[in-house]
């Protein structure tokens, strides 16, 4: 099999698998925020708290992500589809479409969101094309009145209602 076959088929296959959605946030060298969507993004650690997501080396904000030292995972609400459209695309200012504030930590934090998690940069791996960074969790707050976006199949959206219920 090619290479762009298998590589075809590994997009298929990542696309059928449901995540949720996120924007990682920090602040540039020049003290601006940025921030883009990601749903490549998991769980590392209980003790201490860790999670991880990666960033593509094409990423114009490579930089500030892996040299900068601390980010903000923003779990996205099923109502944020506009709001995760807009970080996922090359928009000049992606702040000026939300409601943001500097947190106590110096990260951009969107309102709104189901959760955020703030971490310092514990380590940064290159593989292959994207640099993972595992963070330490340092604050993290959640909204229990949101529910969260799901993405499948190139499609954003609320968890179905469907999905909740119990058979027998």
């Amino acid at each position: 099999m090619q290479k762009e076959q298998k590589q075809e088929i590994f997009k298929r296959i990542m696309g059928n698998y449901p995540t949720g959605v996120t924007i990682i946030t920090t602040m540039n060298e020049e003290g601006n925020p940025i921030g883009l969507t990601a749903n490549s993004f998991a769980s590392v650690s209980l003790d201490p708290l860790m999670l991880l997501w990666s960033v593509d080396h094409r990423s114009s904000s490579l930089k500030a992500y892996t040299e900068g030292g601390k980010f903000a995972v923003h779990v996205l609400a099923e109502e944020q589809v506009e709001l995760c459209k807009t970080f996922a695309t090359k928009h000049p200012d992606r702040f000026s479409t939300c409601e943001w504030e500097l947190s106590e930590n110096g990260l951009p934090i969107i309102e709104g969101v189901l959760g955020v998690f703030e971490c310092k940069t514990f380590k940064a791996i290159e593989a292959g094309d994207h640099t993972v960074l595992i963070g330490e969790v340092v604050d993290l707050k959640i909204n229990n009145e949101k529910d969260p976006m799901l993405y499948h199949r190139r499609v954003f959206g609320p968890i179905p209602g469907e999905f909740y219920k119990q058979t027998v």
